[in-house]
């Protein structure tokens, strides 16, 4: 397949940024017959990170495999207010992990972190093992965790589904179809996961320590009130440009 034919057959498939992705898949094929494969894949509506096996996130390329969430540029947002409250040898926990993406900026900014990683869905784990070399742990949520991490975690930072689930079957189909239902469906109105992360975040931070969670702007409100009804003085960060709202979490 010539490359005019590979940018015409990914518009004809809707891709708005055909060019880009053209190159990107020409660039990673070995072979035509690879090419021709990997076009086919997005063209049937496979996240392009998936056709790739990759994605760029914060300057890095972050494996991704099949099911498993595609990091989001405005998790970056995430990522750098994350950074810039995470001391040389501080102990991060990335829970809800993923591919261990937003692990992986902590750990590029600071690597004498000590760095845990958390994800109920075993894709994910195998995925963020392959992108962090670490301690990544399979289970739901704290229970995944070192009970020696209690009262010692100065980040906590969670990029947890936030999607209510009436709204799902209106994503696209990238994400509805090509990604775990777990990482997306955040019950009824979003916030059920961040209700758990929330409520127990206490006891596993170190005194003055942070939790870090992304939202939509139109939940952020509630999401405030879940940190403060748990202990922590809580404020609003957002990013326009990216459309990224973040809620921090301190506690005393």
């Amino acid at each position: 397949m010539s490359p005019s034919d590979v940018v015409s057959t990914l518009r004809a498939a809707g891709c708005v940024f055909a060019e880009e992705e053209a190159d990107l898949l020409r660039a990673a094929a070995t072979s035509a017959a690879e090419l021709d494969a990997m076009v086919a894949s997005r063209v049937a509506g496979l996240p392009l990170e998936q056709v790739l096996g990759w994605a760029e996130f914060c300057g890095l390329r972050i494996l991704v495999e099949p099911t498993v969430f595609v990091p989001r540029r405005r998790t970056e947002v995430l990522a750098a207010l994350a950074s810039g409250l995470t001391a040389e040898h501080a102990t991060v926990v990335d829970l809800c992990c993923g591919t261990g993406a937003l692990g992986a900026a902590l750990l590029a900014a600071h690597p004498g972190i000590d760095l845990h990683a958390a994800d109920i869905d075993p894709a994910a784990v195998r995925c963020a093992r392959r992108n962090l070399h670490g301690q990544v742990h399979e289970g739901d949520l704290y229970n995944a965790l070192p009970a020696r991490l209690h009262g010692i975690v100065d980040v906590l930072v969670v990029n947890a589904p936030y999607v209510p689930t009436a709204a799902i079957e209106t994503m696209p189909p990238e994400a509805r179809v090509h990604e775990a239902r777990v990482a997306l469906d955040g019950g009824h109105d979003g916030l059920d996961v961040h209700r758990r992360v929330a409520a127990d975040a206490a006891a596993w931070l170190a005194p003055r320590g942070h939790l870090l969670i992304e939202t939509s702007e139109r939940q952020a409100p509630v999401a405030v009130g879940l940190f403060e009804r748990a202990g922590l003085q809580a404020r609003v960060e957002t990013d326009d440009e990216l459309g990224a709202t973040v809620v921090i979490g301190e506690k005393p």
